[in-house]
């Protein structure tokens, strides 16, 4: 069998990589620059948490030892016939771009590639990176021609936290190469370790701006929805009512608004465009929109309080979206930095979450004892844990703020309570 080396056993890696081991094609190695997930993944242990079906994946592979895991990348990459690389690239509160992860994770492909190789990326990238960026350098640094004595493809992950083994074999993977030669072994691969519908472009290039583009639409349609809402709320009219009603023509897909937008992809990806010459534009005022609507909705508490200060503000959720523990660019910090600038004390729930770990982001973890405290409740992820929630456990509760519009407004005001949607009054 021939061997896989994945670089980067992250959320997305992990189930990747034991996707490929359990395929009956691949000998897997695992790389990582972290020694406790590469302790744990050779125990047949994962160390990413609710993921379905990724726990019995990566114990079946470890236990036919189709796959293993190390620290040492450029040497598991002298092994290898094929490299995937799902290292992250950052962006900072700016926008700007860090390369930190992945250039490191380059230099040890470099350093250990051997002739015939096949390199894939499936980090999202800014296109012309694959060829510009990272072909280049794994030249420079091997001796070895593109083309020639290794191969180079691009193809984007398009997984969903908490579904990422099921997306693996229901989404189309895009595929492209640097080379005829270099697409057809592309793929080749995918057909064998995810048999999963495949669509090749035309080149590199083209596959990095449709990840990039994916994400992009999803950024400018909640935008513009948002703005919608904004301005429904001024004409005293239902934005949810108007989506369901819009949304029955069919050239019509309005996305639901909401308090904000998080995660690793939709607020990060636009900004792969707006740095590399769309500065200006639907693309950048989309990410403007949708960072402000935090401030837009602890205003419209504000106004029914008139001022903040002191008041005891509880925010459901700290993760970024609902039923996944992850809290990069969560529209709660956005929350709580506007909440604390209007001197607001803030608390924060979330049952995926320890005390100590809500405590870590400078708020005050939530217990029941602090319930009779509570002034305004805001709901930012809809954990499974939520759908039960009981307003009636907070009898001074005065505002709630549904920032997913998603509860009930009868009971909720049945309670006494103020209910606020987005474009939801």
């Amino acid at each position: 069998m021939e061997t896989v080396t994945v670089v980067g056993l992250g959320k997305i890696g992990l189930p990747l990589a034991s996707v490929f081991a359990n395929s009956g094609h691949f000998n897997v190695i695992g790389a990582d620059k972290n020694e406790k997930v590469v302790e744990t993944v050779n125990k047949g242990i994962s160390h990413i948490s609710n993921e379905p079906g990724l726990d019995q994946l990566l114990y079946q592979a470890w236990k036919k030892g189709t796959f293993r895991a190390t620290v040492d990348t450029a040497k598991a990459v002298s092994q290898s016939d094929v490299v995937v690389v799902i290292v992250p690239v950052l962006v900072d509160d700016k926008g700007k771009i860090n390369y930190e992860f992945i250039d490191s994770a380059v230099e040890d492909i470099g350093k250990g590639i051997r002739k015939g190789t096949l390199v894939i990326f499936e980090t999202t990238l800014p296109a012309g990176d694959t060829r510009n960026r990272f072909g280049k350098r794994i030249e420079e640094l091997s001796g070895l021609t593109l083309g020639t004595d290794f191969y180079l493809g691009y193809s984007p992950e398009r997984v969903y936290s908490n579904r990422i083994i099921q997306d693996l074999s229901n989404y189309p993977k895009i595929v492209s190469g640097d080379s005829g030669k270099s697409l057809q072994m592309v793929i080749s691969f995918y057909k064998k370790a995810l048999n999963c519908d495949i669509i090749p472009v035309s080149n590199l290039e083209t596959a990095e701006f449709t990840k990039v583009a994916e994400s992009v639409y999803r950024d400018v349609n909640i935008a513009l929805v948002n703005e919608l809402a904004i301005y429904a709320d001024s004409l005293g009219v239902n934005m949810k009512e108007v989506i369901h009603a819009a949304n029955s023509q069919p050239f019509s897909h309005l996305h639901s608004p909401g308090v904000g937008v998080g995660g690793h992809c939709i607020p990060v990806y636009p900004y792969f465009f707006i740095n590399n010459g769309l500065s200006r534009g639907l693309v950048q005022l989309s990410r403007e929109i949708n960072d402000k609507m935090a401030k837009y909705a602890v205003n419209e508490i504000e106004k029914h309080f008139t001022t903040l200060n002191n008041k005891n503000i509880l925010i459901l959720g700290l993760s970024f979206r609902e039923n996944v523990k992850e809290t990069t660019n969560s529209s709660t910090l956005l929350l709580v930095e506007e909440l604390k600038q209007k001197g607001a004390v803030v608390y924060v729930d979330d049952p995926l979450y320890s005390d100590e770990e809500i405590a870590a982001f400078q708020v005050e973890p939530f217990s029941m004892k602090d319930r009779e405290k509570m002034d305004a409740i805001i709901l930012q992820a809809f954990h499974d844990q939520y759908k039960n929630f009981d307003f009636k456990n907070f009898p001074n509760c005065q505002f709630v703020l549904d920032g997913r519009n998603v509860l009930d407004k009868k009971t909720i005001e049945g309670l006494g309570m103020k209910y606020r949607g987005i474009g939801v009054q």
